[in-house]
């Protein structure tokens, strides 16, 4: 029985225990197989499961939010027959990723209001302008959304929530092999008439591990000074070693 499998039984007989004790009753309860995900230099990307129950009939929504951030986004002029960097905009609270299942079509189960306040798809993430002077921030968000996209950081599509019976659910939440680290946030929501009237929020932490990371954190841990003498180093390290070789082949 592979470990997913075996967390998912160990997890449903503690959802089942739970419903046998009253105080302790909600009306959704959720887990993930693995709450840290370890980025190593093989990494390939990698799926989450999420498991859990409810206490009757319902829909259910699973959200997953990376680490939020400011982004900057350019627009391309033609000046002088060269392509530069016109006006730019930078957003604020920009998650890094962002992936969404539901047991059924979102727009089936809440209303458009609903969807924005809880930011439920990708065209409904909010995101803050910061110090906007450009005149229509449409388009600038498309592009950034576009660009998400394309990294595979923002899911093209609803991904599926599948019922087990007719209170048990599970899902998965896809993380690229360039997802960024950091702790992650999934929401799970519970959908009754229109209305999301349960809800239970996960940490996911996402870390570099191994001779990869030791190298990320030797080299933040360092001044822009040290940095800059490392990165020198490193290319005459480089230069000496394509010489030697060069060297080597002209006497054969």
């Amino acid at each position: 029985m592979s470990g997913r499998l075996v967390a998912c039984a160990v997890g449903f007989l503690a959802f089942a225990l739970a419903w046998a004790a009253p105080a302790a009753a909600r009306g959704i309860v959720a887990d993930v197989d693995d709450h840290l995900v370890e980025i190593t230099t093989d990494f390939a990307g990698q799926d989450i499961l999420v498991f859990g129950a409810i206490d009757g009939p319902g829909d259910v929504v699973l959200v997953m939010r990376g680490p939020a951030g400011r982004v900057a986004v350019h627009r391309k002029a033609r000046f002088a027959g060269v392509w530069v960097n016109a006006d730019s905009i930078e957003f604020d609270g920009v998650p890094s990723l962002y992936g969404v299942a539901s047991s059924r079509p979102l727009f089936q189960i809440l209303t458009p209001d609903v969807l924005d306040r809880y930011q439920l798809g990708v065209g409904r993430v909010q995101f803050q302008e910061v110090a906007a002077e450009v005149p229509g921030v449409g388009p600038f968000r498309t592009a950034l959304v576009q660009q998400k996209k394309k990294q595979g950081l923002y899911a093209d599509r609803v991904g599926r929530v599948t019922f087990i019976g007719d209170t048990l659910f599970r899902a998965n939440l896809h993380l690229p092999s360039n997802v960024p680290t950091g702790t992650f946030l999934i929401d799970v929501y519970l959908v009754r008439d229109g209305r999301i009237v349960d809800a239970q929020n996960m940490p996911l932490v996402i870390s570099k591990v191994g001779f990869g990371a030791d190298i990320y954190k030797y080299a933040n841990a360092r001044s822009i000074a040290q940095r800059f003498v490392y990165g020198v180093a490193a290319v005459l390290v480089a230069l000496l070693t394509g010489w030697l070789a060069h060297l080597a082949f002209r006497k054969r």
